[in-house]
């Protein structure tokens, strides 16, 4: 019981750790949160700050996910706990306590424990994302393609129905997360002319 609670409450804080917020702060001296669209999240970094760090608020998102895994793995508990242990990092990532419990989308957090959970697939669906996102400059496009096609790629590689759960909670999470943000972006004719090819800006790119 113990190492259940210790592999939460570590998945908890490694999650709030807020790297968007950090990097924001010390590359260009802004508040994420007032910038942008607002997200403590990697892509709004990149797109306000810069592509350098953008892409290392990601690693740093994608980290905090896949370090909650590896610690319950560590502690010996098993596959539940260990989903836990994830889902408490993704939790933190959303709600950390270090910014008043306004946090991100999760996104990459996620990404970080199904790279730990199911690498081979979810290498596969990143690269599905990875392509969806150089053809239409559109990460959420990119990110909603490869996610949907990741619980189908594990059950191909014969994955545990557990894995396979967890990979279509945790996205639908992020996705009910960003839901209003969703709403409000899509309001505007601009964001719906750009619903597939994003013609504002390339994701590595700062917005004009």
């Amino acid at each position: 019981m113990l190492n259940i609670v210790l592999a939460i409450v570590i998945g908890y804080l490694l999650g709030s750790v807020p790297c968007a917020y950090i990097a924001a702060r010390l590359a260009k001296g802004v508040d994420i949160r007032r910038v942008g669209g607002g997200n403590v999240g990697a892509l709004n970094v990149m797109r306000e700050v810069g592509t350098a760090a953008g892409l290392a608020v990601f690693l740093g998102d994608v980290a905090k996910g896949s370090l909650a895994v590896l610690f319950a793995q560590w502690l010996g508990l098993s596959p539940f706990w260990v989903f836990a242990a994830g889902l408490a990092a993704l939790a933190g990532h959303s709600w950390p306590v270090w910014l008043k419990f306004r946090g991100g989308q999760g996104l990459a957090t996620a990404m970080g424990i199904l790279v730990i959970l199911a690498p081979i697939e979810f290498a596969i669906s990143f690269a599905v994302i990875v392509a969806v996102v150089l053809i239409t400059s559109n990460a959420r496009l990119g990110a909603a393609v490869g996610l949907i096609l990741l619980p189908i790629i594990i059950w191909l590689f014969g994955g545990e129905l557990g894995l396979i759960i967890l990979s279509i909670v945790l996205p639908l999470f992020c996705v009910l997360k960003a839901l209003s943000r969703l709403k409000s972006d899509f309001a505007s004719t601009e964001s719906r002319r750009s619903f597939i090819f994003d013609r504002q800006y390339k994701p590595w790119q700062r917005k004009r």
